[in-house]
């Protein structure tokens, strides 16, 4: 990885890395937000024929993505090789047919208009240009493609247990309401009935003990700790 390159990301922890390949990652994480995010796709198609999954990380999302979208093109990007690597090893155990590419968020080695869908889980609070992400993922995806985006907010990394165990960029961090203005910035529509906001045990200070537990429903008026949204890049 360049410096250039590093300097547009935060890398993961010994800790994050070793996260990313438990089965809390592969099921409550994942696999939640991926269920959540296809059930808010408006008019879903039966497949899309080019999707590229920014921030691929271990490959689990790759085989999930491939059999809900059924693409002919699928592809994997992520910043970090060690990540790539276990990627690929995913995808073979998987028999998930996959380019891998290395490269950050905000420089897309793609083309114009090139994805009908881009996914995007956990991997803005990396990201020190965000900004910049969704510029090349509004350049990438087709007029009319769609933008899966899956996010922890600030309240959830900012949180003491995220912060001893994994590395962000703290001051780049948003709340749902902010990373949802961010994304209708850029120029992206958002349709109604296209937004999620989960409140998941693993993202709770108490890691939900005291609902699990004590049957203490969580506060109506909280900050949020997920986002997960789906936007459509405009026809004309």
């Amino acid at each position: 990885m360049s410096p250039s390159t590093a300097a547009l990301h935060v890398p993961e922890t010994a800790f994050g890395k070793w996260f990313l390949k438990t089965e809390t990652w592969r099921v409550h994480v994942l696999e939640r937000a991926v269920a959540d995010l296809v059930r808010l796709i408006p008019a879903r198609k039966a497949s899309y024929g080019v999707v590229v999954d920014v921030g691929c990380g271990s490959g689990y999302s790759l085989p999930k993505l491939a059999q809900r979208f059924s693409p002919r093109e699928l592809v994997g990007v992520d910043i970090d090789p060690q990540m790539l690597q276990a990627a690929g090893e995913e995808a073979q155990r998987s028999g998930t047919a996959v380019r891998l590419v290395e490269a950050s968020s905000s420089r897309l080695p793609l083309p114009d208009n090139h994805a009908d869908l881009l996914f995007c889980h956990q991997t803005f609070h990396h990201l020190v240009e965000q900004e910049a992400a969704l510029a090349e993922f509004m350049r990438v995806l087709k007029p009319g493609g769609v933008l899966l985006f899956a996010e922890s907010t600030r309240r959830y990394i900012h949180s003491w247990i995220i912060r001893a165990l994994f590395r962000h960029p703290m001051d780049v961090q948003r709340t749902a309401e902010e990373y949802l203005a961010m994304i209708r910035a850029a120029g992206f529509v958002v349709p109604e009935g296209s937004v999620s906001y989960p409140y998941l045990w693993w993202s709770r200070g108490d890691l939900g003990i005291l609902e699990r537990w004590f049957g203490i429903a969580p506060k109506k008026d909280r900050e949020e700790t997920l986002l997960n949204l789906v936007a459509v890049k405009p026809l004309g």
